[in-house]
């Protein structure tokens, strides 16, 4: 039974897939918005607790305008797919800088996409989809830390777990990354510590059932 597990995504490859087809890297993005989609409905049916994706890092917003722009577009199509969330029961939900506080950079569009998702599916039961959009991991948890401190006694790491993102979300239980890199970048780095780690040669937009469930089983063998 996977119920429960907290499966998280480093959604990589795109862009390669899209150049071995000789298609613009904005074609890559766009498929890898539908393979989103896809792999949503199936951990959906496989009872999976929490999915956390990396939409976008703190990091991309030094890649090209049109690209920023192109995968700005599709992050507002993801959180406009309402009626498919509400009919899988998915609650949406989302984790990065702050909209109010300095070094925040999501657009006011994509910040009321955003949002209209979250009020729209917040009484959804099933899995809760988590995209960490604007998101770095280490400046997650320097903010946590300076919040922390201001108590004015030593910190610990249960005052830092507080004080993250989304404390309520569980840690994580298998961190997926495609395309062939074997590292886990700047993402959920606190939440994965213990964590099974499913590398897959496949890029994001080839990334399917199959190798959900092997990441599933993966956790499950850490669980056992």
């Amino acid at each position: 039974m996977s119920a429960g597990l907290h499966l998280a995504c480093i959604m990589d490859g795109n862009g390669r897939w899209a150049k071995r087809r000789g298609l613009p890297r904005t074609a890559g993005h766009t498929a890898g918005e539908e393979a989103l989609a896809e792999v949503v409905r199936i951990a959906s049916r496989r009872q999976v607790g929490w999915l956390t994706v990396f939409g976008f890092s703190t990091e991309n917003w030094v890649r090209p305008p049109s690209e920023v722009r192109h995968i700005l577009g599709l992050h507002r199509k993801l959180f406009g797919r309402i009626e498919e969330l509400n009919a899988n029961n998915v609650r949406v939900n989302w984790i990065g800088r702050p909209f109010d506080e300095p070094g925040s950079r999501t657009p006011s569009n994509v910040q009321k996409s955003i949002k209209q998702a979250i009020e729209d599916t917040k009484h959804n039961t099933g899995m809760v989809l988590t995209v960490a959009f604007d998101y770095g991991s280490r400046a997650e948890i320097s903010r946590a830390a300076n919040h922390a401190r201001r108590a004015g006694t030593p910190v610990t790491t249960s005052d830092i777990a507080r004080h993250l993102y989304d404390a309520t979300l569980p840690p994580v239980d298998v961190l997926v990354r495609t395309s062939g890199e074997t590292r886990i970048s700047n993402f959920m780095l606190w939440q994965s510590a213990g964590a099974r780690v499913y590398f897959t040669d496949s890029s994001w937009p080839d990334f399917g059932e199959t190798e959900i469930d092997e990441a599933i089983a993966l956790a499950r063998r850490r669980l056992a």
